[in-house]
This record gives structure tokens, C-alpha cells and sequence, in this order.
């Protein structure tokens, strides 16, 4: 039992590191960038007030215990902007770091959690196509609340904001009409630039 324990132990000092994990987008009225840690806590609870919005029925604590552990791979990988166009590189390296952590845990829990980090991945249940439309909302609202600072910083074009985020859909039809909505209202001022001729730099 103490060695389970202390295996543990060793898991939860080694996920603190996702705090140290930045992103690209800024928590609202703040100047500094999020990190996936507090990333990880703001789309559990954004998938808790939600959750009625889902396409199909859904166990809302597994949605939420997938959207806890789906980016302690970028401990490893560091976090990369959906916007890339190539994020295959990326998700290997991710999955690597998935299985390092995660080989941390005693056997049984270790199988169990990468299983759920997969899940997410493939999209393949009810649960993981509301938690991957949960996941892009954050990012989109510290972007329209705060003078869409990562889209500009990054050249980012609204076409295809539209085009990445309108996978929010596949887990809320609902959410997916309210966002497409405000983005158009973007879209219509013109703001962000109709091309991208600039790489993405990494960052969520």
C-alpha cells in the first residue's frame, strides 16, 4: 500500500509542472499569459455550467476527469495553438509525455488514465466531443474580451478562427450558434487580417 502512496506522491509533485506550462491567451484584465494548470481548472468548471448545453446525454464527471488530465502531456510537449497547421508532431510528443506521467501512477490507475486522455483525443463518445467543444471556449472568450490579443499577436485571420472553432459544434450545437455569432460580429469589423501569411507561434 505505501508504495502505491508513494508512487502517488511522485505523480502529484510531477503534474504541479503543468502550472509552468504557458499559453497564448491572457486571463481576462490581466496582462500575463495563462498556464495550462489553470487552464485545466477553467474548462472543468466552464464544462460544469455547460453541461446542459450538450448535444447528446452525457456523464458530466467523466467529461470533467478527462478535461483534468488532457493536457499533462504538454509538460512535456509544451502547449501548441490549434491554429498550426500541422499538429500531428505535436500530439506524438504529447502522447509521449502522457505515457511517461501517467507511468508514474501504480499499473491499474496508469492504464486507466491514459485510456481517458485517448478517449479525448479520438473524440470517439458523447463525453469527449463535449469536452473537446468545452476545451476551444476559454481561448475564444479571453480573445473577445480582450481585444482579441492572441489572433492579432499571432496573425491569426477570422476565416479561419471560424473554420478551427466551428468543431465546437460536433459537442454543442447550441454553444457553437451563441460563438459563431459574436465571431461574426468580429468578422463584420474587419478587425483581424482576411490571410495568414505568419506562423503561428506555440501557445494555446
Amino acid at each position: 500500500m505505501s508504495e502505491n502512496i508513494n508512487k502517488i506522491f511522485a505523480f502529484i509533485v510531477e503534474i504541479d509542472k503543468l502550472k509552468n506550462v504557458l499559453r497564448k491567451t491572457r486571463p481576462v484584465g490581466l496582462d500575463r499569459y495563462e498556464n495550462s494548470g489553470e487552464h485545466s481548472w477553467h474548462v472543468c468548471l466552464s464544462a460544469l455550467m455547460l453541461k446542459d448545453y450538450s448535444n447528446e446525454s452525457i456523464d458530466i464527471n467523466h467529461v470533467i476527469k478527462m478535461l483534468l488530465i488532457h493536457d499533462l502531456g504538454e509538460i512535456d510537449a509544451g502547449d501548441t495553438m490549434i491554429y498550426e497547421e500541422n499538429m500531428h508532431k505535436a500530439k506524438l510528443k504529447e502522447r509521449e509525455g502522457i505515457k511517461r506521467i501517467f507511468g508514474l501512477l501504480p499499473s491499474e490507475n496508469s492504464a486507466e488514465y491514459i485510456a481517458l486522455w485517448e478517449e479525448f483525443e479520438f473524440e470517439d463518445t458523447a463525453e469527449a466531443r463535449f469536452a473537446r467543444a468545452i476545451d476551444r471556449i476559454p481561448p475564444v472568450l479571453h480573445n473577445l474580451h480582450g481585444d482579441l490579443h492572441s489572433w492579432q499577436d499571432n496573425n491569426i485571420p477570422m476565416e479561419k478562427v471560424l473554420h478551427v472553432n466551428s468543431s465546437i459544434q460536433h459537442g454543442s450545437k447550441k454553444l457553437w450558434e451563441v460563438i459563431e455569432s459574436r465571431l461574426n460580429e468580429v468578422a463584420a469589423n474587419a478587425i483581424l487580417p482576411q490571410s495568414n501569411n505568419k506562423p503561428v507561434q506555440p501557445g494555446g
